[in-house]
């Protein structure tokens, strides 16, 4: 299996009136050509940052991310005009994300007039196609967003990602608007055409549940940085961070009779304007030591192919 996707020490700071924010502080990773990679991690930690910044529709401070073996970060506009044919996303709120005054078939047909290589004929055979692709009824063709649930409204979105056939999608927490019953539908919907169309995906959330289901390798983010990466299995089946562990501990069991134990974080988050040198976790962490608030641990390999940034992961976990 190919690597589809490299990022290299990628960054992304902005000014504020009181200093710089790292909202994306030296992240790397890779995903293989059909595989789905999960972005994890609490609200503000850089999760949605991150996969605007893979998709260049943000500017970079630093690092690199090359898709197929071209540098994103640095082509011209032309050559990153057909990049974005392969690459796209899908947005969290599916009703902020759409025109309120196009209907279905326009809203999927956008992408296809803005590519300009199809005749109108041709755009109404693609958009009927990719609608029955995502499963929206004929009959919807000439509704309006607001006259539809969210799950429709998210396949909408899921068409228009499909539109010019990438080979590359952002899901930026897709289903966390939605009901429960209807985001199963919807990451039902995302692997079948996974498995299909030879899709892979970048899939950003807060819900570990969700992420269980549908990654295969998890990358765990805090405050702008990785923390912990590795095959879903393992990182659910051993997981090395304190802060992942408390991530974990937070899932409920459906056992009544089997009692999860909590873990419940204290303390204050670093700011992540200026942080100073050190683990970003140290505040809220019960094993941190003198080490941990002045100098940042490097993401190291404890087992093959599970990363892990933390000073003292071989103490905490007996290794």
């Amino acid at each position: 299996m190919s690597t589809l996707l490299e990022v290299k020490d990628l960054k992304k700071y902005f000014p504020t009136p009181t200093g710089v924010l790292h909202a994306v502080d030296g992240v790397s990773f890779k995903i293989q050509q059909g595989e789905t990679l999960g972005v994890v991690g609490e609200s503000g930690c850089g999760k949605s940052t991150l996969g605007r910044l893979v998709l260049h529709l943000l500017d970079i401070t630093g690092g690199q991310v090359f898709f197929e073996g071209n540098d994103v970060t640095n082509v011209n506009k032309k050559k990153l005009r057909e990049l974005r044919a392969q690459m796209q996303i899908i947005f969290q709120d599916p009703f902020s994300s759409l025109n309120p005054r196009m209907t279905v078939s326009q809203a999927i047909a956008e992408p296809l007039q803005i590519e300009g290589k199809l005749s109108k004929l041709q755009i109404d055979e693609r958009v009927r196609e990719l609608m029955q692709t995502v499963g929206l009824a004929d009959r919807l063709t000439n509704t309006y967003p607001h006259e539809l649930d969210g799950g429709r409204r998210q396949r909408i979105g899921i068409a228009r990602a499909l539109a010019l056939d990438p080979k590359f999608i952002v899901c930026d927490e897709p289903v966390s608007a939605l009901d429960v019953s209807i985001q199963a539908q919807i990451l039902n919907l995302m692997q079948d055409l996974q498995e299909k169309m030879g899709l892979t995906y970048i899939f950003i959330t807060h819900d570990m549940s969700v992420v269980k289901y549908i990654s295969h390798h998890i990358c765990v983010m805090y405050l702008g940085q990785l923390i912990e990466k590795s095959p879903s299995k393992e990182l659910f089946a051993k997981p090395y961070h304190p802060y992942t562990k408390a991530l974990l501990s937070a899932i409920p069991l459906p056992d009544i009779h089997h009692e999860k134990k909590r873990i419940i974080l204290k303390g204050e988050l670093t700011s992540p304007i200026d942080p100073k040198p050190g683990c970003r976790f140290c505040q809220r962490c019960n094993y941190a030591k003198e080490i941990c608030g002045s100098q940042e641990p490097e993401l190291q390999e404890v087992e093959s192919g599970h990363f892990v940034a933390c000073h003292f992961v071989k103490e905490i976990n007996g290794l």
